[in-house]
């Protein structure tokens, strides 16, 4: 099942374009700001924030421009604004290294708490952030299974029946006016669902490159490609690339 829906953000009172899907049966709704909302346990997911990845590369020598955490936390709040969560869970790379959110300004830790407030907060841990939060609301683990889900960092290698997942930042190309359009995606098959990435500085990995392979039925593959106020659904044969 794969059909947009209508929605109406707070902010600006405009028509949002969402698309409303399922995994393994579970109600979704694909929201443009790149969080996946499930209504029927009003739980809110997100992957990859990437958090303080500007002052990871500035440890390393690499500069760049150091507003990327308060740029992710700001779409952030609007999206928990939008669909009032009671959880929210965060899939891994939380932060863009082990010491990330040990080292996060007291500003944005204020941020997150207050988006925390009422809520329950799960951290899952990823490749980039394995050790978890470090003087953050809510708890940190591997994994959760939840409400007939399973939510973790890095799809799993098996059939992966109602999984949803982070890590790869999946992107598509459509052709669009004689134009080739490229945008972050989720991406399932109605068994499986892989997050795109929510971080505002991170790129993404075609649906055809190799690491995707084997992780869905092409023949159900959709890509719910992110617009600036609306999803596109497309079909895996409709892609480019």
């Amino acid at each position: 099942m794969h059909r947009l829906v209508h929605a109406i953000s707070p902010s600006s009172g405009t028509a949002l374009l969402q698309a409303r899907t399922a995994i393994n049966g579970v109600a979704g709704i694909c929201d443009p700001l790149g969080g996946l909302y499930l209504p029927e346990t009003r739980t809110l997911v997100v992957s990859d924030l990437h958090l303080e990845k500007g002052s990871a590369f500035a440890r390393r020598g690499m500069m760049l421009p150091p507003y990327d955490t308060l740029a992710t936390l700001r779409v952030l709040e609007a999206v928990i604004v939008r669909h009032n969560p009671n959880t929210v869970i965060s899939l891994g790379d939380n932060f863009h290294d082990r010491i990330g959110s040990g080292a996060m300004p007291e500003t944005f830790r204020h941020m997150v708490a207050t988006m925390a407030r009422g809520r329950e907060w799960v951290w899952i841990n990823g490749n980039h952030d394995p050790d978890g939060t470090s003087g953050l609301p809510g708890a940190s683990m591997d994994e959760l299974r939840h409400a007939g889900l399973t939510f973790r960092h890095e799809p799993s290698k098996g059939d992966g029946i109602g999984e949803i997942a982070g890590h790869l930042h999946p992107a598509a190309t459509v052709r669009r006016r004689e134009k080739s359009v490229r945008r972050a995606c989720f991406a399932t098959d109605g068994k499986r669902l892989v997050m795109p990435a929510f971080g505002v500085t991170t790129g993404g990995l075609d649906l055809r490159h190799r690491a995707m392979s084997g992780l869905f039925d092409r023949g159900k593959l959709v890509a719910h490609m992110l617009g600036r106020d609306r999803i596109y659904s497309v079909r895996y044969d409709n892609l480019i690339g």
